[in-house]
């Protein structure tokens, strides 16, 4: 157990997008500090053995909920079924995501607006679902997984990079709005890491994780975690990537896009 004081007894973290990758490992996580978790993902056999092994010799109790967050009634589902538990989410850990790779004009629209619902609309939905309840109890964590991406525009993932600039500039203005509340808003962004979300057929032809400097998901989720028990409004796992990030914020916008372009063109 990384926190031998179990900081989340007593508590739920609900996290969406647990069935694998850096959603499992934060699910993880808050089940080692005794938190009850709430795992939500399309995959409920992959839920029912993640909830399995978190359960496993810990106090905290783990729940599936399988749930297509895409779906427009999915996230007030999800809020809907809790709430006619009793249950009153401490922790919300916003994962789910998806990425589409290819010409923007080429593209499968309906997939792309898949896409927007789950990465944009469904963690807009319950962040104002939960966050209110955490205000009311003047406690709470609001977790964003964005990403570097969210830093400069992204030729052939025009969308995907768009949607996690979404998710950083809208848990910054969140994380201002609660200052002093005694409610945290954090927003993770990690470079290129090894998870299930790049083999998906609409990610296959992307270079992202041919780069040497792509992390696995378990460091990466442990400083995001740390990050928010911090407090921290951003954290950019990885030195390198931390670097990247602050030499964005330098270079001229034109150039970065171009860059971009380059290094997402696969072999041919």
């Amino acid at each position: 157990m990384h926190d031998e004081t179990a900081t989340g007894r007593g508590r739920t973290a609900l996290i969406t997008g647990a069935s694998g990758g850096i959603g499992y490992e934060l699910a993880r996580l808050c089940a080692e500090d005794g938190y009850d978790v709430v795992l939500v993902a399309r995959d409920e056999a992959a839920l029912a053995r993640a909830a399995e092994t978190f359960a496993a010799g810990r106090e905290g109790a783990a729940r599936v909920i399988a749930a297509d967050l895409a779906r427009p009634d999915a996230p007030r589902e999800v809020a809907e079924a809790l709430a006619a538990d009793g249950v009153a989410v401490d922790v919300l850990v916003n994962n789910a995501g998806i990425g589409i790779y290819g010409p923007f004009a080429a593209s499968d629209l309906a997939a792309q607006l898949d896409l927007l619902r789950l990465n944009v609309v469904a963690l807009t939905e319950l962040t104002r679902r939960f966050l209110p309840g955490m205000l009311a109890r003047r406690s709470g964590r609001i977790f964003n997984v964005a990403s570097t991406a969210a830093l400069l525009p992204g030729p052939l993932m025009a969308t995907y990079y768009a949607s996690k600039a979404y998710v950083l500039s809208f848990s910054e203005a969140l994380a201002e709005e609660t200052r002093r509340t005694g409610v945290t808003v954090t927003a993770l962004c990690p470079g290129p890491t090894r998870t299930a979300f790049h083999s998906t057929p609409a990610m296959r032809d992307s270079r992202m994780l041919r780069f040497r400097l792509a992390m696995d998901a378990a460091p990466v989720a442990l400083a995001g975690y740390r990050g928010m028990q911090r407090g921290e409004r951003v954290v950019v796992p990885g030195r390198a990537n931390w670097l990247m990030a602050e030499a964005v914020r330098l270079a001229p916008r034109a150039l970065l896009t171009r860059a971009v372009h380059v290094a997402q063109r696969r072999a041919h």
